[in-house]
């Protein structure tokens, strides 16, 4: 899996990574690997973005 880190988030450390399959996006922190990841349906989350991008 690719990650990606926003490029709103400069040089910060304390931000969250995205990482793109073919049916799953997943979120982590980006300081804290071990935490985990969470993973959601590529529905799902673009149904997020769409509601956060109208807003």
């Amino acid at each position: 899996m690719q990650w990606r880190k926003s490029s709103y988030s400069g040089s910060q450390t304390e931000c969250v990574e995205i990482g793109f399959s073919a049916s799953t996006i997943a979120v982590r922190d980006t300081k804290n690997h071990a935490a985990g990841t969470l993973h959601f349906p590529t529905a799902t989350w673009h149904a997020f973005r769409t509601h956060l991008q109208a807003r």
